[in-house]
């Protein structure tokens, strides 16, 4: 505690003035996490290249040149694809709404429509500003609707005054960046079976200060479930909306969530393209759900009831709730309960091996299970003695395997001989903390579409283990959040939302066993000990399936306390022989993780900023 302090002070000697203004966040922080989190939030904000008004200065602001060449592109378009930018609105800020208005006509892309319904205002100025604007540009339409409907029924309004075949969703105080509806338009130029298409996003204060950028993941179902990562800018296609019969009233506050969820159930996951690109500045201000979901608490409640009513559309026995940060969703399980053959591999550990099953049969709430446990030539007799004492009981299952150590084959016999529908792959230094850990897990693996899952994993000291994999070209696999302090939701609220991931690992995962027949298993030839999870996961991902993460299912992992150290000569060139077949199997995906974003590290857990962007051209 004493050294964490003097470390603290140190930090605010050295960058006094770019603190003063995280100290409310600080105490929040402190709250929540303690000391150890308020060193992390402020480590990671005070170092140089996490200044983002510096990343947007250098790598998101248009010079004159980019400008030009951008406005060349967009006169050269074939066929250029209109765009209607809907914005309802009721006694808006007028700044901020002229603001709003001229970010939109100063858009390089000159092809748009700007569709206004007025819901009624009170204020005098609304009128006399929308009149002024729609006489100056006849791609300006307004509707003043005679009664005030509320947000649904004023988007609907502005609906019906749209004839382009793409819809571009805008609050009446927030802005676009210049480029952002050319960059729409190239991208469903390119990509015509696209129906819906999304960006990243920052936050601007009335300053114009850009902040707190939200650079996200290619389409992710599951993290779009666990909040509304569409949103901005959303760009959907005309007809699909209209399809769908546009805004429900009744869902306010979470309307277009609702839209898009109800959109995504009649496409393929393929249609939904993500720009990753900052196209889109949400205003901050006390009454905006930029600032906090507390400035609109029944946006929380609609959010519940579009996800519920989502997942009653497709059959899926499910219960959405907002946890303050997200949603999350509890799948039911089926009756009777599947049997599940937990395989943890073993060679001695007597002490974590003991904790690690008495762990799980002690806190564990799903009943139906078996545990198998593989012997790989344990010599300790205190070992072996307790190993046979284990083989006598119900449920579990030894099997001895003299092989060299080969993580891979280990796990493939023992799923071979296994009875469950599904399996659980744990090592011996987990430890289970959750009694729901296997319920959550379970619940995830049987969804249609799902392949691996896994869980959030602490080290003891409670700093986070495993919040999903994020794949990079130089260290293949790096574990996100990695060290992040319990009580920290993380990067967006990712280290505390069910998402997708390309990879999760293997020290507690759980999947069908047909699944893992199906893709062949852990690859034993060529990656015995090192990436083989990583491996499975991305062959799962190539055979249609997503790979799930929840932050729900926690357990301790006391990591690698029984392995040798990588150092070793023989087995460096081991792991190097491994990281090459991963390199030559997997280089694209490993290049372009598409379940992280390139505008991101892939040198660091923590989510920072990459400078400079990867794959993605200066503006």
């Amino acid at each position: 505690m004493t050294h964490r302090l003097i470390r603290l002070a140190g930090m605010a000697l050295r960058h006094g003035p770019r603190l003063v203004g995280r100290l409310p966040q600080a105490w929040r922080v402190f709250r929540k996490a303690g000391w150890r989190g308020v060193e992390w939030e402020l480590r990671r904000r005070v170092r140089p290249s996490a200044d983002y008004a510096r990343w947007a200065q250098v790598h998101d602001t248009l010079t004159p040149e980019a400008r030009r060449d951008l406005a060349a592109r967009a006169a050269a378009m074939p066929s250029p694809p209109r765009i209607a930018v809907l914005m309802p609105t009721y006694n808006p800020d007028p700044r901020w709404f002229q603001a709003a208005i001229d970010s939109v006509r100063a858009q390089i892309y000159p092809h748009w429509q700007l569709c206004i319904a007025d819901d009624a205002s009170t204020a005098p100025h609304v009128r006399e500003l929308l009149e002024r604007c729609a006489a100056s540009d006849n791609r300006i339409r307004v509707v003043f609707r005679p009664k005030n409907g509320h947000i649904s029924a004023a988007s609907n309004s502005a609906l019906e005054l749209v004839t382009a075949p793409w819809i571009a969703l805008m609050d009446h105080d927030d802005l676009l960046s210049e480029d952002a509806l050319l960059r729409v338009a190239e991208c469903v130029q390119a990509d015509p079976d696209a129906r819906l298409v999304y960006s990243d996003e920052d936050k601007v204060d009335a300053a114009g200060t850009r902040s707190d950028p939200y650079f996200k993941p290619d389409w992710n179902l599951d993290l779009f479930r666990s909040q509304n990562m569409f949103s901005h800018l959303g760009v959907l296609s005309t007809d699909l909306v209209r399809e769908v019969g546009g805004f429900r009233q009744g869902l306010e506050g979470s309307q277009d969530w609702d839209l898009v969820l109800r959109c995504v159930e009649r496409v393929k996951p393929d249609q939904v393209r993500h720009i990753p690109r900052v196209l889109y500045h949400w205003r901050v201000h006390e009454e905006s759900t930029a600032r906090s979901m507390n400035a609109k608490p029944y946006a929380a409640v609609a959010g519940e009831r579009a996800l519920n009513e989502h997942y009653a559309r497709l059959g899926i026995a499910a219960q959405a709730e907002y946890i303050g940060y997200g949603y999350r969703t509890r799948f039911a399980l089926p009756d009777p309960l599947p049997l599940v053959s937990i395989v943890i591999p073993t060679r001695n550990a007597l002490a974590l091996l003991r904790q690690c099953i008495e762990s799980i049969r002690r806190k564990t709430r799903y009943p139906n299970y078996e545990i198998i446990l593989v012997d790989n030539g344990s010599d300790d007799p205190a070992a072996l003695a307790y190993f046979a004492q284990l083989g006598q009981q119900p449920g579990v299952r030894v099997l001895r395997d003299d092989r060299e150590f080969n993580y891979s084959a280990l796990n493939n016999a023992a799923v071979a001989a296994a009875r469950g529908e599904l399996v659980a792959l744990v090592n011996n230094d987990i430890e289970v903390m959750t009694p729901d850990w296997l319920d959550e897990m379970v619940g995830i693996a049987l969804q249609p579409g799902v392949g691996a899952v896994g869980a959030r994993l602490w080290y003891p000291n409670m700093t986070l283990q495993h919040g999903g994999v994020v794949l990079t070209p130089d260290f293949i696999a790096m574990h996100a959040h990695k060290g992040l302090p319990r009580g920290l939701n993380g990067y967006a609220g990712r280290a505390a939302l069910v998402q997708s991931f390309s990879a999760v690992t293997a020290a507690c995962l759980v999947v069908r066993k047909a699944l893992y027949e199906q893709v062949g298993g852990l690859d034993e030839a060529h990656l015995a000990v090192a990436y083989n999870d990583i491996d499975f996961c991305l062959r799962l991902r190539a055979a249609g399936y997503r790979n799930v993460w929840t932050p729900f299912a926690e357990l301790k992992h006391h990591e690698s306390a029984t392995r040798g150290s990588d150092a070793d000569p023989r087995r460096q060139k081991r792991l190097d022989t491994e990281a090459a077949q991963m390199r030559s199997r997997w280089h694209e995906l490993l290049d372009r993780d598409p379940a992280y974003n390139p505008n991101l590290v892939t040198d660091g857990e923590d989510f920072g900023l990459a400078w400079p962007p990867r794959h993605v051209p200066k503006p």
